[in-house]
């Protein structure tokens, strides 16, 4: 009688061991696969920037879409060249300097409608400041899309600047 008392507890010991043990595995294993951060999300302004990065990562294809856009390319050379001629007073070229890309909004707030973003690297037409000099107002190069950002976040370039366009040519 003493023994089958015993087998009682511990088997009951045994299956709460075993509970709690795959309790505990589970938990693991869903904590590290909730713990891995998600893909960047790819907005239609980061074109630029998937162009320039495209052909290191694929071969046959992205040859393809390389030379598509090759041949437009000198189709958008003359755009930057009429640019500087179509600037605003006050209005300079810059580059996003914040390595995870910009938000454009709406107006100068925080809390404001968000209209697009700019990648990391892309160059911007720096149109005015707030009064406050704490936003921005940018329009993306080559597009006719404006917005607000916070300041410090795009640095001034020259018209010497041309890291982006020297990039697409090695490739």
């Amino acid at each position: 009688m003493l023994t089958q008392v015993f087998k009682y507890i511990f088997g009951f010991i045994l299956a709460i061991a075993i509970l709690i043990g795959g309790g505990f595995a589970m938990a693991l294993y869903f904590m590290n696969r909730v713990s891995a951060p998600p893909p960047k999300p790819i907005y239609a302004n980061d074109q630029p920037l998937v162009k320039t990065q495209a052909p290191k990562s694929q071969t046959p294809k992205t040859n393809q879409v390389s030379l598509e856009k090759s041949s437009s390319t000198p189709k958008e050379t003359p755009k930057p060249e009429e640019s500087p001629e179509s600037l605003p007073p006050g209005a300079y070229k810059a580059r996003v300097t914040w390595k995870q890309g910009l938000r454009l909004r709406k107006e100068p707030t925080p809390d404001a409608e968000r209209v697009g973003g700019a990648a990391f690297n892309q160059k911007v037409i720096v149109l005015e400041e707030s009064s406050d000099n704490d936003w921005q107002k940018i329009r993306l190069e080559n597009s006719d899309q404006e917005g607000w950002v916070k300041s410090g976040n795009v640095a001034k370039i020259d018209g010497q600047d041309d890291t982006q366009t020297t990039d697409d040519t090695e490739q």
